[in-house]
């Protein structure tokens, strides 16, 4: 049977193939080339002078041109960059056959976290100049992205006031044992073991210490900024919370934050970004319910942005024994400020307002409460009645509500939209986890090289599959893309006339 022979490693060839030879035209990498070839790196805040005295230093452009081929291909580590630049042809065209050691290779990423977040908006404004962001339906979601700290190096007050009793007890044991020790032998290894649990007894204290002086509920002795958070349902994780806005046209996210909170407090900042990225504030807006906060939808009002938030549902403590009998089947009379229950009956206030966690909020109740026939099925209070509560911004609420009532097709557009990008990162890339160690900026310049990773392919591949010329391979695509940048300097982060502010 006759097979498909190679060549003989050993022999020479008379016309050798360059590496300009081997790399396809239409290969992704001359994009990616092309791509940080238009950019002002000076301008985005790329350190390009160094000091004449020792070695000279690879250009910022080299090593981001390799972060952005890692990154595309699945490959994060510096360590693993290092190899590629000695084994893979892609990259040895692309770094000119340089190869820069993994400690360069990291360094970059920790030093320029500011940079790469520019980098991904020149990504999101090449986005805009195609036509691909429609700028009229956003959604906005989170996910979790797990940190370098384990949950055994995250701490709380509790938590280390546990480890302090015990070592107190392990100590008492051993002050015990060191009484009725008989030989020098014996003494000093108990000594030693003193030593040792009084040595973490003084770091626990310390970190006890350090919790009290910062406010903070819970601190990590690896990563910092970390956070032990829910990921989901009782599922917890010592992780960063990645919010990200995404435009409904082709599912292009324009803007992520790395924070290290939860979403109750997250949607006013994004629909400010929002508008000041899209220059606009005529879109609507999709959240699901973590972010259905009264204050958020102050802000949201302010910024004159229409939301469509999910409502969640009424908590055990709120129900009323009967269904038919919550709180949302109260009317309210703004004028008089007052509210009637399904019996016909009238709850005052006596305008007095109440602290809350977040909020202040009025009460409500009636006096006709104790003789009412449905009481039992309205409420299990057995002194006041019904008390209901009103929240500074439960009219912003009330409006949300019936923007969702009246679009309900809408709202269901927004796990199809924000959850797209993260399928793709988390499960089909498998990054589920932050790769730096010590710091949020660490973790933004992480996320950034994720995010212009999947941006760059997303329009890679829409372009590609558009009918018109332009759109045939990727150099005609970055020519245009260069045309299009030189001439509206698209790149600056002044907030000035005709200049896009981004936001870092």
């Amino acid at each position: 049977m006759k097979y498909i022979l190679g060549k003989d490693r050993k022999q020479t060839s008379l016309f050798p193939i360059s590496l300009e030879d081997s790399i396809d035209t239409d290969n992704s990498v001359r994009a990616i080339d092309q791509f940080v070839n238009q950019l002002d790196l000076a301008e985005l805040g790329f350190r390009l002078d160094h000091i004449e005295n020792g070695p000279p230093a690879y250009h910022p452009s080299l090593l981001l041109k390799l972060y952005i081929y890692g990154y595309m291909n699945r490959v994060r580590s510096s360590r693993q960059l290092e190899k590629e630049c000695r084994r893979n042809i892609e990259v040895m065209w692309l770094l000119e056959s340089l190869a820069p050691d993994h400690n360069t290779i990291s360094n970059f990423r920790k030093d320029n976290p500011k940079a790469i977040k520019k980098v991904f908006f020149a990504t999101v404004q090449i986005a805009r100049n195609f036509g691909l962001i429609g700028a009229t339906l956003i959604a906005g979601d989170s996910t979790k992205f797990r940190a370098q700290n384990s949950k055994k190096n995250n701490l709380n007050q509790k938590k280390i006031q546990r480890h302090i009793d015990y070592i107190d007890n392990k100590l008492e044991q051993y002050n015990k044992a060191l009484d009725q020790s008989e030989t020098e032998d014996e003494k000093e290894e108990i000594k030693k073991d003193i030593d040792k649990h009084q040595g973490r007894r003084n770091q626990y204290k310390r970190l006890d210490k350090q919790l009290r002086e910062s406010g903070q509920s819970q601190i990590s002795t690896s990563d910092p900024d970390s956070r032990h958070l829910i990921v989901r349902n009782n599922i917890t994780e010592v992780a960063y919370c990645v919010q990200s806005t995404v435009d409904a046209k082709n599912n292009i996210p324009f803007d992520y934050l790395v924070t290290n909170k939860n979403d109750s407090k997250a949607m006013g900042l994004m629909l400010q970004r929002a508008k000041t990225i899209l220059r606009t504030n005529t879109f609507t807006a999709l959240y699901d319910k973590g972010y259905h906060t009264g204050s958020e939808f102050k802000t949201a009002d302010y910024l004159g942005i229409e939301t469509l938030v999910a409502i969640p549902g009424i908590g055990r403590a709120s129900q009323a024994p009967n269904p038919d009998y919550n709180s949302e089947h109260f009317g309210y009379d703004k004028e008089k400020d007052t509210y009637t229950c399904p019996q016909g009956n009238t709850l005052k206030s006596n305008g007095s307002t109440y602290k809350g966690r977040n909020y202040r909020f009025k009460q409500y109740k009636t006096s006709k409460c104790k003789n009412c026939p449905v009481r039992a099925l309205c409420t299990t209070s057995k002194i006041n009645g019904k008390v209901l509560q009103r929240s500074e911004f439960q009219g912003y609420i009330e409006k949300n509500a019936e923007r969702v009532l009246h679009n309900p097709q809408a709202y269901k557009k927004r796990q199809a939209i924000v959850e797209h990008p993260y399928g793709t990162m988390k499960r089909q890339w498998g990054f589920d986890h932050i790769i730096t160690k010590k710091t949020k900026q660490r973790a933004a310049a992480d996320m950034g090289l994720i995010f212009i990773a999947y941006n760059l392919k997303r329009i890679w591949n829409l372009l590609k599959q558009s009918n018109s010329s332009i759109y045939q391979n990727y150099i005609a695509l970055m020519v245009a893309v260069r045309s299009i940048m030189n001439q509206l300097k698209l790149i600056k982060t002044r907030n000035t006339k005709n200049k896009i502010l981004v936001p870092v």
